[in-house]
């Protein structure tokens, strides 16, 4: 009988050694998953964001327009007139609009390709009584023309002078001088 009750406690003993196991490996393995869901909750965040920062980016303004270009570095090379009228250096994804606010953002589309630019100059001139409302960058045009590269800064090259049908989005009103709204002429 004695015997009996030593192998009844050392069972209950082990059992409850073991239950006791198996609540801590389950409470563990619990907190791995917590701790697996709290290393997953800043990626569910950061693509939320990227949801949130999609739906910002919607376009305030679209059309289609005629787009020349333009590469106006005050070199008085190929009929420069000056520095752009921005104050920022020429460079790549600087645009002209003859109406549009300094500094506006642009996305300009054509043929499937896109640039993503800025209002950093004047223009097109008397172009833009004709319907060509945007000069774009000789890189940023031939790029959209073709896919290439212009043969210099001053000629995109490629044997057209206007791209028809360029859609361009305006995806944030620059603070500088300049009328909000569809492109206008020069001068009016």
């Amino acid at each position: 009988m004695r015997q009996h009750a030593k192998n009844v406690a050392v069972t209950g003993f082990a059992g409850a050694v073991l239950v006791a196991g198996i609540t801590a490996g389950l409470t563990a393995g619990s907190g791995a998953e917590s701790a697996a869901d709290e290393r997953r909750a800043p990626a569910k965040a950061a693509q939320a964001g990227k949801t949130r920062q999609a739906e910002t980016t919607r376009a305030l303004l679209t059309g289609t327009t005629t787009a020349s270009y333009f590469w106006d570095d005050g070199s008085g090379v190929r009929g420069d007139t000056g520095a752009p009228a921005s104050g920022k250096p020429m460079q790549k994804g600087m645009f002209a609009s003859p109406s549009w606010p300094m500094l506006t953002k642009v996305k300009v589309t054509y043929k499937g390709r896109s640039v993503t630019g800025f209002i950093g100059d004047r223009g097109p001139g008397e172009p833009s009584h004709r319907g060509i409302m945007l000069d774009l960058d000789t890189y940023s045009f031939r790029y959209l023309q073709d896919g290439g590269k212009p043969e210099s800064k001053y000629d995109a090259g490629g044997g057209m002078g206007h791209l028809k049908g360029v859609k361009y989005e305006v995806l944030e009103w620059g603070k500088g001088p300049g009328k909000k709204g569809a492109p206008q002429p020069f001068g009016s």
